[in-house]
Order: C-alpha cells, then structure tokens, then sequence
C-alpha cells in the first residue's frame, strides 16, 4: 500500500504554509516529519485529516495496483496534546470506543488486554480520565487508534513533553505496530527522528524533501539541515 500526497497547497491569508507537497508513503515504515515548531507539519496533518480544507491538490491511497479515495476511518491521528472526555473512566472511554466501532475493530481483544499491551497499571483504570497524566492521557489516544488500527498513523509531536521511561515505551509501540501501515510522526527534534523512523522528510519552505539517512552522519549534512530550518525561520 502507498499513500499518495500530490500538489496539496494551503495558505493563511498572506502566509502560504503548505506550497506543493508531493510525496508518496510506503506501508511498513515510520517517517520522520522534520521541521522547526511553526513550519506547517499540523497544518499538513490537519488537511489530510480533513480537519482543515485544502486550496489545492490531493491525496489517495495505492492499493493492489488501483487508485482509492482515503475514507475517514483509514487516517488516525494522535494529537501533540491528548484530548479525551475527562468525565469518563479510562475503562468507561475504552469500553464507549469498543462499542460503537465494534464492527469495524479486528481480532478485538478485553478492554483489561488491551490496558496490559499498553501498560496502564491497574490501579488507573477506573480512575477517571481528568485524574491521568499527560503522559497516560497519551497513552489512551495511541490505544484507541491501535484498536482502530488505521492505514495512516498520523503523530504529531507525541513524545515531546513525555518523560524518559513513557517516550521509550511509545517508541517501542510505534516500532511493533509500523507493518502494514504509513506512520507519519512529526516532530522539531532531529536526533528523535534518526532514533525512531526508517525515513526522513524535511518539511522546508512549504514543501517536502527527502533526506538521506545515510549521509545524516555527517556533521556537515546535518548543519546543511539547520541552516535551512534557519533560513526558513528568518523569512
């Protein structure tokens, strides 16, 4: 499966954020989003999410050598601030997202099976969703995309504001779950982005630019990154 991006375009008044982007995604791989905070990576997430409408372009999937229309329940998307109705239980919100997507979810485990894969201790499960942290809040926005397990994961900034111990386990999550699948992750952080993904995409000057992983090794290579991001930032 290929996730196809061709011409989007999007501005903001004067501001054009997204100028011509063209890519195509491979399924079994995580790409690395990388760009400074405010180069349009959620402006971007949020057009192929059909949150926001684009002025231009468009996007399809490539399967079985045919052209499809993206529908709403192949994209996923994991917001950099987790949003989840804080008057529920975190079993109350599992148990609510298992029955009213109950035909459409494969293989579907007990809601305590799915807390046990995403190690939420048991003692948190019946507290409610108001009482997590950031970091657990997080970890039920990642579930219940998993039990929807959407051709397109789209993350932006996940990890950025997770402590040490949680960051390393989502990584592990995403690297377990990647087959079968496009996982976008965004993210501002360059050393993040060679740990975690298979390949890198530089979102500079409104459109996208493959880099090279192998030649990330190279200091120089990677001051040709920030001087670009830089450059980017000054206009």
């Amino acid at each position: 499966m290929q996730f196809v991006i061709e011409h989007l375009s999007k501005h903001f008044e004067k501001k054009e954020v997204l100028r011509d982007v063209n890519f195509s995604f491979e399924s079994g791989n995580i790409y690395g989003l990388l760009g400074r905070n405010g180069a349009g990576k959620t402006t971007l997430f949020n057009c192929l999410n059909r949150d926001l409408k684009a002025d231009g372009g468009r996007f399809f999937l490539v399967e079985n050598g045919g052209e499809r229309e993206v529908l709403a329940e192949d994209i996923g998307y994991v917001l950099s601030t987790p949003t989840v109705p804080e008057f529920l239980t975190g079993r109350e919100f599992l148990k609510f997202f298992m029955d009213i997507n109950e035909k459409t979810i494969q293989n579907p485990k007990t809601i305590d099976e799915y807390f046990d894969f995403m190690s939420i201790e048991r003692e948190d499960r019946d507290k409610l969703l108001k009482d997590y942290s950031h970091g657990m809040k997080n970890k039920m926005q990642m579930l219940v995309n998993i039990i929807a397990n959407p051709n397109v994961l789209l993350l932006d900034e996940p990890l950025t504001s997770l402590d040490v111990v949680v960051a390393e386990e989502m990584k592990g999550l995403l690297r377990s779950l990647k087959k079968d699948r496009v996982t976008i992750f965004s993210t501002h952080i360059m050393d993040l982005a060679l740990d975690l993904c298979d390949e890198i995409v530089l979102l500079n000057h409104g459109v996208l630019e493959v880099v090279d992983k192998a030649n990330l090794d190279s200091e120089e290579f990677k001051d040709k990154i920030i001087q670009a991001l830089k450059e980017e930032e000054h206009e």
